[in-house]
């Protein structure tokens, strides 16, 4: 049996393990910079479960992690991918597929934020050189992410709290972000780049939180 016909036949018991196990979920697929679950990048509804939803499933990582273990029928999905539905207690759920191994279930990350990413134009020499929100321009818009703590630092006899660091997580953009962008998120918050790190399962970047 070659390697492709074994893809296949693992792909189709995924996808009989997700619909006795799993919820239906709408795999959206980004084309544009804007809005990634927009109608148009709608593609195809799957049922598919995650460690959630049965013991058996192990999830990549503890509390606070985003990795999760994703059981699908992959002939449908590919990286990048979004994956919408809910659990089974009708908890809305979003992840994007990071990476598809063969022989293995899909690695996917479960988002907690919606972002856009936004890029300060070059200030005039001499000029003031700060973030104005009305003269940034957004390299992408409505992107879930995952966004999670990577902690604060605190110094001083009495405690000094800064704002912490972030780290963020995203498919694969069609857009570059660049160190000095700065990242919105739905619930107010502003983060500053400090790193990008751009591989197969997507992009991570490390950001510090900033004043709205």
């Amino acid at each position: 049996m070659d390697g492709g016909r074994l893809q296949n036949l693992i792909n189709k018991g995924m996808g009989v393990g997700a619909r006795r196990l799993g919820t239906p979920f709408v795999v959206y697929r980004p084309r544009t910079a804007l809005q990634p679950l927009g109608s148009r990048n709608r593609i195809i509804q799957l049922y598919c479960a995650f460690n959630a939803q049965d013991e058996r499933f192990r999830r990549v990582s503890g509390y606070g992690g985003a990795l999760w273990w994703g059981v699908f029928d992959g002939l449908y999905t590919c990286t990048g991918d979004y994956l919408v539905g809910n659990d089974l207690s009708g908890n809305r759920l979003v992840y994007f597929v990071a990476a598809q191994q063969p022989l293995l279930p899909a690695q996917c990350v479960r988002t907690n934020a919606i972002v856009s990413i936004l890029r300060p134009p070059a200030p005039a020499q001499g000029g003031y050189g700060g973030f104005v929100a009305g003269e940034a321009v957004a390299i992408i818009g409505g992107w879930p992410a995952s966004i999670l703590s990577e902690g604060a630092h605190v110094s001083g006899v009495l405690p000094e709290t800064k704002f912490g660091n972030w780290v963020v997580l995203l498919p694969c953009l069609p857009a570059t972000a660049f160190v000095g962008d700065v990242i919105a998120d739905d619930i107010g918050r502003s983060f500053l780049i400090a790193s990008v790190e751009t591989s197969d399962m997507g992009v991570r970047i490390i950001a510090r939180q900033v004043a709205a």
